[in-house]
């Protein structure tokens, strides 16, 4: 594999991210039913994507051999947390990311991290943030691989509204 390149995206690449947007929801669906469809949200998420990445952060693509290999997008994020210090309240989240099937496991995932965390560094955050589904244990571990640990965890159990009416 040649080397890799990671850039800012443009506007020459909102095909091939959007087709990643349905991709990776997709991937997200199979794994919990409520992900709505890949093809319905794609525009707009990736419009909200795009503009909180402008906002604070950045939207960059992974090329190899000038072919789209993945991206990254990531923002700080300024939350008043009550609980918590000033310097966990703002953080750098990396929102998606998402790396071609044939490029994985060629730790393209921890190149991208690597790459939003710099550019993250320059907003004066010292805290990087991301999640994942908890059945996606592929997400899971190449985070936990880049040196992301697991920070808060959230539990979800589904109510028969019919037994409490």
């Amino acid at each position: 594999m040649r080397a890799l390149t990671i850039r800012a995206a443009t506007q020459a690449d909102r095909p091939r991210l959007r087709q990643a947007v349905i991709e990776l929801q997709e991937y997200e669906r199979r794994r919990n039913m409520t992900r709505l469809p890949g093809e319905q949200i794609a525009g707009a998420y990736l419009a909200w994507m795009w503009q909180r990445a402008d906002a604070a952060g950045a939207l960059l693509v992974a090329e190899i051999n000038g072919r789209f290999a993945g991206f990254v997008a990531g923002w700080v994020e300024d939350a008043a947390y009550v609980a918590e210090t000033a310097d966990s309240s703002r953080f750098g989240l990396i929102s998606d990311i998402f790396v071609v099937p044939e490029y994985r496991g060629h730790r393209i995932a921890a190149r991208l991290i690597e790459a939003i965390e710099r550019d993250l560094a320059t907003r004066c955050v010292t805290r990087l943030r991301i999640t994942a589904l908890a059945s996606n244990g592929s997400a899971r571990r190449s985070y936990e691989h880049a040196g992301l640990a697991p920070y808060d965890v959230l539990h979800e159990k589904m109510i028969d509204v019919r037994d409490h009416g």
